[in-house]
């Protein structure tokens, strides 16, 4: 069986040039909903694995809803391979889907869970127990054909439903959170699993998710949308680079501040100046991680950073091996540190410090 620590190159449509301009996906998901409305454009070339990220209630279920046919259009357009899914019955449309808490059959085996798309497709029970059985031999689960889901552990689980819904053979493969329910052990391991069949995957893959860290493995582009719209789209590393709002901020970990920029410094509009080694004029952003903090209790001397706040602790909170310090004062923003150096600055909620950030440490660009 292949590691599934190594993850194969990707290929798709967009780097081959192989796809006619009909093929994948094309869809404006607009669905109004009492007093929300959401209002998307998606569009992704047959091997491409687009992320939606988003708070709760940003409408990220309802765009997956939408594609999957189960939440009606309200406007816009839904083509898939140049064809109108619109006029498609959802259980006629060529569309798997791998769902949060995956929805097995409990009474029916794994290989026949697997072989129920197939079956639903007009292919014979002979033919799809044989094609059920590949699945599960590629998803390393052919000692389990036997089991129901109640005997089966929470991450082959999730691979019995990803062989379901691949079972189909879809062109459109849409995954609502499907790591949530692991333990972070598990989720590990099948990410790199996921990760693996998703760069093998012919068509085109939608992925839902909350946490940052799955989309940034698993997707080529992010797609993030707030309060029903997208605010940003682009490649991972582009969008945990350039975040364009607080929420994304949050999500790749910067602070991040939007002001106007002359030259190498940029003025906040609700706060201080930042200098930057970038050299810009006009509206900008301005961001550095937490990391990039340097706390003092006293006013430092001699300190060769030029940007300089007086700061209160608001809060202090465990944060991977080290300690996270929420701030307010001149600059709001958040500071990571060492547990050792929190003790030896005696923080607590009320504390007064200075806050450090050097020039080099920060990075500006156009709003």
């Amino acid at each position: 069986m292949p590691d599934p620590h190594k993850i194969p190159p990707r290929t798709s449509a967009t780097t081959t040039g192989l796809a006619s301009p009909a093929d994948g996906l094309d869809a404006r998901l607009v669905v109004d909903r009492d007093r929300f409305r959401l209002d998307v454009t998606l569009t992704a070339a047959p091997g491409d694995v687009v992320a939606l990220l988003g708070p709760n209630g940003a409408g990220k279920t309802t765009a997956l809803r939408a594609l999957a046919g189960l939440t009606p259009l309200t406007g816009g357009h839904l083509r898939l391979d140049g064809v109108d899914l619109e006029r498609v019955p959802p259980e006629s449309r060529p569309v798997g889907v791998v769902f949060q808490d995956y929805l097995l059959f409990p009474h029916l085996t794994a290989l026949d869970n697997v072989a129920f798309g197939p079956r639903c497709r007009g292919v014979g029970k002979a033919e799809a127990r044989a094609q059920a059985t590949e699945w599960l031999e590629r998803m390393g689960l052919a000692e389990h054909a036997s089991a129901k889901p109640r005997r089966l552990s929470g991450g082959q689980a999730q691979r019995v439903a990803l062989a379901r819904a691949l079972a189909t053979r879809p062109r459109l493969l849409l995954l609502d959170e499907p790591l949530a329910a692991l333990d972070a052990r598990t989720r590990l391991e099948v990410r790199a699993q996921l990760r693996r069949h998703l760069a093998a995957f012919e068509a085109v893959a939608v992925l839902v998710t909350h946490d940052p860290l799955d989309a940034m493995v698993l997707a080529d582009r992010l797609v993030v949308v707030e309060h029903g719209r997208i605010v940003q789209e682009g490649s991972p590393s582009d969008i945990a680079r350039h975040p364009r709002t607080e929420y994304i901020a949050q999500l790749v970990g910067l602070n991040l501040y939007r002001g106007h920029a002359d030259g190498h410094t940029v003025r906040l509009d609700t706060g201080p100046a930042i200098a930057t080694t970038e050299d810009l004029t006009g509206p900008a952003f301005v961001a550095f991680p937490p990391g990039a903090v340097t706390l003092f209790r006293d006013r430092p001397t001699g300190s060769s950073a030029r940007n300089l706040w007086r700061c209160e602790v608001a809060g202090l909170e465990t944060h991977g091996d080290q300690i996270r310090a929420e701030l307010t004062g001149e600059l709001p923003l958040a500071a990571d540190l060492t547990t050792v150096a929190a003790a030896e600055l005696d923080l607590h909620p009320g504390a007064e410090v200075w806050a450090a950030v050097k020039a080099t440490q920060t990075h500006a660009y156009p709003a």
